[in-house]
């Protein structure tokens, strides 16, 4: 009779494992951002481990960050890659190569600003929100990080901005118009009158 629980058990184990390769057949790009040492005080002194911050993307426009703390530095990527696995998010893209707007995040002391960009412009961000736009598929964007230099901060500034940020279809939606309707209204309004301006100035 105790046999039987033992195969369902590894029969489920066997489906999930199976769910869980179907589920992550999308090819998704792992950026590695920070590695630290920390320590444990137990009674018996300290214990040692790593603590590793790591980015994934399917380059299609969906992110997501994780952390994970371990005696050993595969298991702590490991453990930091499953958990941005599960907080992907999704974020609109113009032409599936940068942002749709200019956007601001903060998180604590860490301000990034994030600015759209012509093509051929690149990936012009330091750091950790390099790998950010480089896991999110985003291929032109200048974005500027100011107040703290930590990772996590600074991950989650950009987080914050990325979230916020929204596209004319997303905003017609809400407004209950059409995207042309914005659209045109842009462009027959903001835009000839700053022709306008320059070509006069």
């Amino acid at each position: 009779m105790a046999r039987g629980p033992k195969e369902d058990r590894g029969g489920r184990n066997r489906d999930r494992d199976r769910d869980n390769r179907e589920s992550n057949e999308p090819e998704l790009t792992e950026k590695l951002v920070a590695i630290n040492r920390v320590a444990k005080v137990v009674k018996g002194g300290r214990r040692f481990g790593f603590a590793a911050l790591v980015v994934v993307g399917d380059g299609r426009g969906r992110v997501g960050f994780g952390s994970g703390k371990a005696r050993e530095v595969p298991e702590a990527i490991r453990k930091a890659t499953d958990q941005a696995r599960k907080t992907m998010v999704r974020v609109p893209l113009r032409e599936g190569r940068t942002l749709h707007h200019d956007t601001k995040g903060h998180f604590g002391a860490g301000h990034v600003m994030m600015r759209a960009a012509p093509p051929g412009t690149g990936i012009i961000a330091g750091g950790p929100t390099r790998a950010v736009f480089e896991a999110l598929g985003v291929q032109d964007v200048v974005a500027k990080s100011v107040g703290t230099s930590n990772p996590y901060n600074m991950i989650k500034a950009a987080f914050d901005g990325l979230t916020n940020s929204q596209s004319p279809r997303m905003v017609a939606s809400r407004r209950g118009l059409k995207v042309a309707d914005l659209v045109g209204r842009r462009t027959d309004g903001v835009d000839d009158s700053a022709q306008e301006a320059v070509s006069n100035g």
